[in-house]
């Protein structure tokens, strides 16, 4: 009886040290499952519910224009204010959310509800001025609220000179990430990134003094220097504008400047145009009447349609700008000669594979002409006729080389290319067309970068839109140098164009694009916009000055319907001379030709803002220059209480006697 009694006892301790083995066995598992397997992922989640984070931004980059003195884009400080709702007494609660809903404009039920939510932070407000921060400094002190409550610097994307080459320069949303032009392809440049304060609390979430508190600073973004001149790009902009309002371009414009020996955009600009500082306010009128009746989509493809950049991501036909590219090509292969008399014949039109295609001026024949003639008259029976010479092949391959088939490769977003049936479906018809310049399409961007290769003794460069990157804290300048894309013609066959471009704008269909003083070239183009839809393009390319080429100007109005019609001698050469005019004596480029009355004085533009335009008026008459306003003046308005808020140019720089000073009031 003891014996079992001994050996049930037994039996029942080696239960009990198996099962206590096998729980410090399944401990120890457990153990080693969370040390090595869960280690980290709950080290994180531990340093998460034991710490606050609030994000410090950067300061974005400054964007400078060509000068690097003009800005263009800047980041101006502001402040954003969260709360850590555990740190907020509960008797504080709603004292806090409607101090919130007073200073800040806030519904106050929403403002309540984050202050009381069981979370570690909460943002109340973001990019709030100073100002009013301060207000909430006041009240906290007042109060005798000094936790729970966090304001930090932020920043806020500013542009001063709001509608001034908006499609270039593009802009930032409410996070300030760059969503187009340079603010977006430029945003790891540009951004910087964020620092942070870590602020240790304890099981609850409470603070743990200052000490328990670490600042990591955050890393402002670098500075860029563009290729656009702020001077040229406003001289752009107020004659296009006048251009497409004027004539009535139903579809807008847009107008290139680009400086042949280092691929340089000057000035990029698209009408309409938009404020960058309000990027969703819609400028169309009846579109903006209707706003509220359009879908979501709707309302997106209107903003889309707004910040779209035509000069590059659009195309269209170019018509007869075109011939400069079949002339070129041409001459290369030795096919024709600039001024043999008699070489070719204008009967009013050419017949190919049994189509006749008409001249422009079927009905009064040009005649007999050379090359130079034929440009200048733009014949297109003769550049039908050399196309055929040239054949498909060797054309296309002109094509490549002047950048047609492919992009240019531009630093901006939304790029489009050239449209080009493929060599092996072209036919005699076909290479008729595109060897007068219709029935296919490139970029604007495009047109201007192979024409300032002509311009460039034959050589093309690719566009450049920054020419430097500058890193703030260290002072380091980074050259973006001028990339050349190699030789397409000869020197010799470049200066046989551009001197036949020069008859054109002394003699030819560019007469209206004439500067008093200086040798310009340059060809007019009009083309259907699309087959059978009575819309057209009229364009105009310049070069100037001939004697050594600095810019190449083109400019593409879209549908004009005024009284001057469509013609692109008429409607765009106008424009194109009104710009040249104005940005020529301002890159301080000799004349060629100095005339009795030519020379003009420079005068430092004042400044003019927070002045009433009949003082302003006054001001610059007395130093020779004139005053525009962005509105009209009736005579109902009283100038004297009429303030002026910008300017373009800005105060301090030069400009020729005689010119105008545009106001916005």
């Amino acid at each position: 009886m003891l014996n079992n009694l001994n050996i049930s006892r037994k039996k029942r301790i080696m239960y009990m040290l198996f099962i206590s083995f096998l729980i410090l066995s399944l401990l120890a598992v457990r153990i080693g499952y969370i040390q090595f397997i869960q280690g980290e992922e709950l080290k994180a989640m531990a340093y998460k519910q034991q710490s606050l984070d609030r994000k410090i931004n950067p300061k974005r980059g400054t964007i400078y224009d060509a000068t690097g003195k003009n800005i263009l884009a800047v980041s101006a400080t502001v402040e954003i204010v969260s709360v850590n709702p555990v740190n907020i007494k509960e008797e504080n609660k709603e004292k806090v959310a409607r101090a919130f809903s007073d200073i800040f404009g806030l519904d106050y039920e929403t403002a309540l509800k984050k202050v009381k939510k069981k979370s570690s932070i909460e943002t109340i407000v973001k990019k709030v001025d100073k100002e009013k921060t301060d207000k909430l400094r006041i009240w906290m002190k007042e109060n005798n609220i000094i936790s729970g409550i966090n304001i930090d610097e932020d920043t806020k994307r500013y542009y001063p000179n709001n509608e001034l080459a908006s499609h270039f320069i593009g802009f930032c949303g409410s996070d300030n990430q760059g969503l187009d032009g340079i603010e977006a392809k430029y945003e790891e440049i540009l951004k910087g990134s964020q620092g942070k304060i870590i602020r240790v609390t304890d099981a609850k979430g409470g603070e743990i003094g200052k000490e328990g508190e670490d600042y990591v600073a955050a890393v402002d973004g670098k500075d860029i220097v563009v290729s656009i001149d702020m001077t040229i790009q406003s001289i752009v902009d107020k004659h296009l504008k006048e251009a497409c309002i004027d004539n009535i371009c139903t579809d807008g414009g847009n107008v290139v400047i680009m400086k042949p020996k280092t691929g340089d955009i000057l000035a990029m600009a698209t009408y309409p145009s938009y404020n960058l500082n309000e990027p969703y306010e819609i400028v169309n009128e009846e579109v903006k009447a209707n706003w509220e009746s359009l879908t979501a989509t709707e309302r997106s493809n209107e903003l889309q349609a707004m910040w779209r950049n035509k000069a590059i991501a659009d195309t269209y036909e170019p018509g007869s700008t075109f011939k400069l590219v079949t002339s070129s090509a041409a001459l290369e292969e030795g096919i024709t000669t600039i001024d043999k008399e008699g070489e070719f014949c204008c009967t009013g039109g050419i017949e190919i594979a049994g189509v006749r295609i008409k001249c422009w001026r079927y009905y009064r024949p040009h005649g007999s002409q050379s090359l130079r003639q034929a440009l200048m008259n733009s014949c297109n029976p003769v550049f039908i006729g050399l196309g055929q010479k040239i054949g498909v092949s060797k054309y296309y391959e002109y094509l490549n080389k002047f950048g047609f088939l492919a992009k240019t490769g531009i630093e901006l977003p939304g790029e489009a290319k050239g449209i080009f049936l493929k060599e092996d479906k072209v036919g005699p018809v076909e290479l008729a067309t595109i060897a007068f310049g219709q029935r296919f399409e490139v970029t604007p961007l495009q047109m201007v970068t192979a024409v300032s290769a002509i311009a460039n003794n034959g050589v093309k460069m690719k566009p450049r839109v920054v020419k430097q990157i500058i890193d703030t804290k260290t002072g380091e300048i980074q050259e973006n140098a001028p990339q050349e894309e190699g030789r397409i013609i000869s020197e010799q066959t470049a200066k046989d164009v551009l001197s036949m471009m020069e008859s054109v704008v002394a003699e030819g269909t560019g007469k209206n694009a004439a500067v008093k003083g200086f040798r310009v070239g340059g060809k007019t183009g009009t083309s259907e916009d699309g087959v059978n839809t009575n819309k057209y393009v009229t364009s105009f390319v310049g070069v100037a000055p001939i004697s050594d080429p600095e810019v190449v100007v083109l400019v593409t109005l879209y549908n004009p319907t005024g009284e001057g019609g469509h013609q692109g001698g008429a409607v765009a050469a106008p424009v194109g001379g009104q710009i040249l005019a104005e940005v020529l004596p301002y890159l301080e480029l000799q004349k060629d030709k100095q005339e009795e009355g030519d020379i003009v004085e420079e005068v430092e533009v004042p400044e003019l803002r927070g002045m009433n335009v009949e003082d302003a008026t006054k001001t610059l008459k007395e130093i020779g220059l004139e005053l525009e306003t962005n509105v009209e003046i009736t005579k109902e308005m009283k100038k004297e209480e009429i303030i002026i808020n910008e300017q373009l140019p800005k105060p301090g720089i030069k400009v020729k006697e005689g010119s105008k000073i545009s106001v916005e009031i």
